[in-house]
């Protein structure tokens, strides 16, 4: 298998005939940290959703570990934004940790005993064993966000992409992430992460995919993160991100 765990070649999307992102191109190898930053608006979710088969393409294709997606979909896990879901399912932790594991399942079969200790194993891994009967409604939103993580990571998958995680958590959740993430890298997975907190970029990544409709830079974090680079990507909203912005400035390495 190669080292290039996804490549997208020329990605277009349009919705209703107008163009939202436009020829976007890049590869990665497996085992990074990916950030995904830019400004609302941007494409990111949509660049997501593309990838994984959720958005018609206008033109392009992607490719994981030389395959086309749909031939590599078993490979992939997947965090949705916490607002796109419909938390009033009744329906329990474990239940939604389970729900990772049916890919291996496929239709017919039933989550038997080794999926449920896979399940258990997950919900520990992101600390909510204790939770695990409760239904998903009755979590607070962190600890909704550590669930559907606990179902991504049921998956057992290569390739992870989570759609801002760490939105709207408290400190404990966004260092547990944090952690989780780390630990998924050192397990040599590859993971893309939606992310807007411009102040952690430089900490939480290896790499960093600015984004505003067209692919502005990607790259390690350190040469791609600059302050010119977030001019470009931001244009006249970068004016409420001057703070950032110096303060990536100022943590630039000496040229």
């Amino acid at each position: 298998m190669s080292n290039i765990a996804l490549e997208v070649h020329d990605l277009t999307v349009a919705y209703r005939r107008r163009p939202v992102l436009w020829n976007v191109d890049f590869q990665t190898t497996e085992g990074r940290l990916v950030g995904v930053v830019g400004p609302n608006g941007a494409g990111k979710t949509t660049l997501i959703k593309a990838i994984l088969g959720l958005t018609p393409l206008a033109s392009g294709h992607v490719e994981i570990y030389g395959q086309p997606y749909a031939q590599q979909r078993q490979l992939i896990g997947y965090v949705p934004q916490r607002e796109s879901v419909d938390w009033e399912f009744p329906v329990t932790v474990r239940d939604v940790v389970l729900m990772g594991t049916y890919g291996r399942l496929g239709w017919f079969r039933r989550p038997g005993a080794a999926e449920k200790a896979i399940a258990d194993r997950c919900l520990a891994q992101v600390g909510l064993t204790d939770f695990a009967g409760r239904q998903i409604r009755q979590l607070s939103g962190g600890q909704q966000q550590r669930a559907f993580l606990a179902r991504a990571l049921a998956q057992e998958a290569t390739i992870y992409f989570m759609d801002e995680p760490f939105a709207g958590v408290d400190a404990a959740t966004e260092a547990a992430i944090l952690e989780l993430l780390r630990s998924l890298r050192e397990a040599g997975k590859t993971v893309f992460v939606v992310h807007h907190d411009l102040q952690t970029v430089r900490e939480y990544f290896d790499e960093v995919l600015l984004l505003n409709m067209r692919l502005v830079a990607y790259g390690s974090v350190r040469e791609v993160f600059t302050q010119q680079n977030l001019q470009r990507t931001y244009g006249g909203r970068l004016t409420l991100l001057d703070q950032a912005a110096e303060a990536v400035s100022l943590r630039e390495p000496p040229t």
